[in-house]
């Protein structure tokens, strides 16, 4: 759920709701390329982060981390196929592991995948995968092909197409960028990666290796975050193997050994948030609590849910409703309470004046009409409940969206979560902050896992902490190796 930083992106990309109010457009300013010494230059043109998919994920607020990502990227796109085709590099603040290029030449990497990278030249082989993408034009053929996927959101994964489609209008930004790609389009930005990597001097056979650390956490419980990379990046049971050939093919060619530079990344992620950040809000026990903005709610009972920075959703595991939390901006509960209606496109829609906990409260009741997904008839495609909280100035939206005609079965539900909804004053919650990455250095003869417990980290995380690090739990480590541990 939004902070105030992240709100002025929000509500660019939220068509439902009337625009956010002023307390929600203090965005941080937009990441500057890290200067560079080269007489060419990438054009500027579209290099500024596509401002639906920072609503979908939120910026990251890391300086440092940004202008790395600028300079490398820089580097690698003048020696690419297609410079021209180059625009951009963001960092976005999002826990799933993944890194996506746009068909507009804009390459995303989210914090979750650079937690995950133990080295540069792992980076450098991902990042010439994404630019590989780019430059053979990956993107713009499939967004021609209209293969854009519902990867990151929960729309897209836990409800039913059905309800997907009834709620579209509340989600706007779902699937942005994330496009599915086939084989033989991985298979090329595969070769484009290690051409790439190796050019600007890494050694890309540490792709190939990251590969495997993708496929450990999807395969293990106990990792934090399933890679969406391996969703919308297709794997294969080769992909491995050839990859190292085509690594070994252009080390041979460059002549030299070609740089890892593990302690140099390592250094450079410390602080790294890891995770879900509670400042965004978080999830305990079946409620929701937003510490920055000070509520809570609790969340229906077995529903699935799922935060971004543009929205909070709650869906009911079999996919037969949906309720969301979304800003709804600063213009009154009367004149919002209509811009829902015309937005929802609402028949026979019924406004009434309450209060939940304190808080000065409208409720809407209505049909929405539309076009049918799988008869393409006129008529209606859901049953709705919407309640608007009004906080000082801001008001909040909790959208419940069902089947036609099945109000009667949800209807308490999104009743019960909206009259849930109070301030929130317990302190513990209030102050609840994010794990963070946090570099430490191997005493002689130690392995991961006593070095782990010397650390202080629980032996049930051992395994987490392991594919963190791209290593066993057995390995031996040397004196002075540096390895990741997860704190506060």
């Amino acid at each position: 759920m939004p902070t105030p930083s992240s709100l002025l992106y929000a509500s660019a990309a939220l068509a439902l709701l009337p625009a956010a109010g002023a307390r929600y457009l203090t965005s941080a300013p937009a990441p500057q390329p890290a200067a560079t010494t080269a007489t060419v230059a990438l054009p500027v043109q579209g290099a500024q982060p596509d401002p639906q998919v920072i609503a979908q994920f939120g910026l990251l607020d890391n300086a440092k981390l940004q202008a790395y990502i600028d300079q490398k990227g820089m580097q690698m796109g003048r020696i690419s196929d297609r410079p021209n085709d180059v625009k951009g590099f963001t960092v976005v603040d999002s826990p799933i592991i993944n890194a996506f290029a746009t068909p507009d030449g804009h390459v995303y990497f989210t914090r979750g995948i650079l937690a995950y990278f133990n080295n540069e030249a792992q980076f450098s082989g991902v990042l010439g995968h994404e630019i590989g993408h780019i430059t053979a034009r990956h993107g713009q053929k499939q967004q021609t092909r209209s293969t854009i996927a519902n990867g990151a959101l929960i729309l897209g994964s836990i409800l039913s197409k059905r309800v997907a489609s009834l709620a579209q209008p509340a989600s706007q930004v779902v699937g942005l960028g994330l496009l599915k790609y086939g084989r033989d389009d991985e298979t090329e930005s595969d070769q484009l990666g290690v051409k790439y990597s190796s050019k600007i001097g890494y050694d890309p056979a540490s792709m190939a290796d990251f590969f495997l650390t993708l496929s450990r956490t999807e395969q293990s419980s106990g990792a934090a975050t399933v890679p969406t990379f391996l969703s919308s990046h297709p794997n294969s049971a080769d992909r491995y193997s050839n990859v190292k050939k085509l690594a070994a093919q252009a080390e041979q060619q460059a002549g030299r050994q070609l740089a890892v530079n593990r302690d140099q990344y390592l250094r450079l992620i410390e602080g790294l948030p890891y995770g879900d950040n509670p400042r965004e809000g978080y999830v305990e026990n079946s409620v929701f609590y937003h510490p920055d903005l000070k509520f809570q709610f609790p969340i229906p009972q077995g529903w699935k849910s799922q935060n971004s920075p543009s929205q909070f959703q709650m869906a009911e595991p079999n996919g037969k409703a949906v309720q969301i939390l979304l800003p709804a901006g600063n213009k009154g509960l009367d004149e919002t309470a209509q811009a829902l209606s015309q937005q929802l496109k609402l028949q026979n829609a019924q406004a009434q004046k309450t209060t939940v906990n304190g808080f000065p409260a409208m409720v809407i009741q209505g049909d929405q009409v539309g076009q049918d997904q799988q008869t393409g008839q006129q008529g209606i495609t859901a049953s709705t409940l919407t309640y608007l909280i009004q906080d000082g100035q801001t008001i909040y939206a909790l959208v419940g969206l069902c089947g036609p005609g099945t109000l009667g079965t949800y209807g308490d539900t999104f009743q019960r979560t909206a009259q849930g909804f109070r301030r929130l004053t317990d302190a513990a919650k209030i102050n609840r902050q994010p794990e963070r990455i946090r570099i430490r250095t191997a005493k002689a003869g130690q392995t991961l896992a006593s070095a782990l417990a010397a650390n202080g980290i629980s032996s049930k995380r051992y395994e987490e902490m392991a594919i963190l690090n791209g290593m066993k739990t057995t390995d031996k480590m040397t004196a002075g190796m540096l390895f990741k541990v997860v704190g506060k």
